[in-house]
């Protein structure tokens, strides 16, 4: 009965996500090209792009993996916060700018800004290959993660295996229809689950378990006191060193990240993006209840393991909670990965409609075969992530070890590229080439953190010493265009809407 319970709610809200993605594009019609699909048009004002933008961080992790580092480590998972804030705080600054730039040469992707910036069609290739490589990961861990919630909330009523596919149909349902806008419309409903679910358990679980924070937090300190200190419980390395460089990389790669510059570029207006910066940091306060309940789950579910301490938070929900509340809450943690994972598909399919299938003969300058060969990548994106989740799960979790580091390389190539005019072509892909190899060196040797020191903190320094060295002295190729043609600019306030050609 439970699990018939659960799963009829999971069921009828999968069917309200579909529609809801579906019901976002009515009446625009199938002409819109790429820029409606994959930017909303650039006419998502302030709540949208909030909601899209706060989906996009809050992703299955917050449920099942912050939970799982409160469980395994403790106090270094409050990392996630810093950078995210940090993160929000710059993006005040480049979000208006990348903004700006796209909108004036009709860009819609940091492929399209890479391509444009260097003067060479060939880089945002590269560029959108790199990425696509970084962002694989992100669509199997959503679909992992999703997996792992709905056969739980179903009492194991769902396999693990249909539960991956659940994931890619629902998502790749209603992205490759409403691309970006129909993401923001299901973020919504997404945000009012999450804030509610999380709202109730921050207070139900401590009342229910502990009488409430005050004992809760007296017996941690009494019994737990490794939980609250750097580097943590476990002797994880992870100490303050690596705090700290890991939120400075972090939120420098965040600002720059695909999926956060998608919602950027489908902004209304560059003061709806700053207005946007204030906002965010509001909804990070959610992702303190994942972690303290993660803490919490150490005294009432002792001896999770491995993968199985990041269902420390849903072993507390469904031993105390009553199917239909299990299901919502369940609900929300698998809009949690749809969301995310519907932007990551989404912006794979722009990169390689853009710069990949637009460089090719027949498709340059043709927006509309651009958007079917880009809805054509989101599906084959999200079917190889599912089957290599069946098949070969390991090949994207070693993958996803380099993500984050190895998007963080792109900084100096992209924003440093964007104010700077003497950053050259050979200068930006050298720096690229150089930290791209040392932090897979170091991750891939198990060298990460390297004396305390996040391994990809490490490699984008020597990233941009080799990009300023070589682009001081080495070949500096010929550009004739005005730095008004090539370089960013912070638009200012009040800047009018014009729209922007793909």
């Amino acid at each position: 009965m439970n699990a018939t319970v659960a799963t009829s709610v999971f069921g009828v809200f999968m069917v309200l996500t579909v529609a809801l993605g579906l019901f976002a594009v009515r009446g625009r019609g199938s002409g819109g090209g790429l820029t409606e699909w994959s930017v909303g048009g650039r006419s998502m004002g302030t709540v949208f792009i909030w909601v899209l933008m706060a989906g996009e961080g809050y992703t299955s992790f917050s449920y099942l993996g912050a939970a799982g580092w409160g469980y395994n480590h403790g106090a270094p998972v409050l990392y996630v916060i810093a950078y995210m804030s940090c993160g929000y705080a710059i993006g005040y600054v480049v979000g208006p700018m990348l903004w700006s730039y796209a909108r004036e040469h009709g860009l819609v992707s940091i492929t399209d800004m890479v391509a444009h910036r260097y003067g060479r069609p060939w880089l945002g290739t590269a560029v959108a290959i790199l990425a696509t490589v970084c962002l694989l990961p992100y669509i199997q861990l959503q679909i992992t993660g999703m997996g792992v919630v709905v056969s739980t909330i179903s009492y194991g009523a769902i396999s693990l295996n249909w539960a991956y596919f659940i994931a890619f149909a629902v998502t790749t349902g209603f992205v490759v229809v409403s691309g970006l806008r129909g993401s923001a419309w299901v973020s919504v409903l997404k945000d009012v689950l999450v804030i509610g679910t999380l709202g109730f358990l921050a207070i139900y679980v401590p009342l229910h378990y502990f009488d409430g924070y005050g004992p809760f937090l007296d017996r941690l300190v009494a019994e737990k006191p490794d939980w609250l200190t750097f580097t943590g419980h476990g002797g994880s390395g992870l100490g303050g060193s690596w705090f700290v460089t890991t939120s400075f990389l972090n939120s420098l790669t965040v600002v720059i990240f695909p999926t956060t510059v998608a919602g950027y570029l489908g902004a209304r207006s560059a003061d709806g993006l700053r207005r946007n910066a204030m906002l965010l940091p509001f909804y990070n306060v959610l992702l303190f209840v994942p972690m303290l309940l993660g803490m919490a789950a150490i005294f009432l579910v002792p001896g999770l393991a491995g993968p199985g301490s990041n269902l420390a938070l849903f072993k507390l929900v469904v031993d105390s909670l009553p199917a239909w509340a299990v299901g919502v809450i369940g609900v929300a943690a698998a809009l949690s990965s749809i969301v995310p994972m519907a932007v990551f598909m989404l912006v794979i399919g722009t990169m390689w409609g853009k710069s990949v299938l637009g460089v090719m003969p027949g498709l340059a300058g043709r927006p509309d075969r651009q958007k079917t060969g880009a809805q054509v990548v989101v599906v084959a994106a999200g079917g190889l992530a599912l089957l290599l989740t069946y098949t070969e799960p390991n090949t994207l979790v070693r993958l996803s070890l380099i993500s984050y580091e190895g998007m963080a390389q792109l900084v100096p190539m992209i924003l440093l590229g964007l104010v700077w005019r003497k950053l050259t072509l050979w200068g930006a892909v050298s720096g690229l080439v150089a930290g791209g190899t040392l932090v897979c060196a170091l991750v891939f040797t198990e060298n990460d953190p390297l004396w305390g020191v996040n391994a990809g903190a490490i490699a984008l320094g020597l990233n941009l010493v080799v990009a300023l060295a070589v682009s001081w002295l080495g070949p500096k190729p010929a550009d004739e265009r005005p730095d008004s043609e090539v370089l960013a600019t912070d638009p200012g306030p009040d800047v009018p809407v014009v729209s922007g050609t793909v």
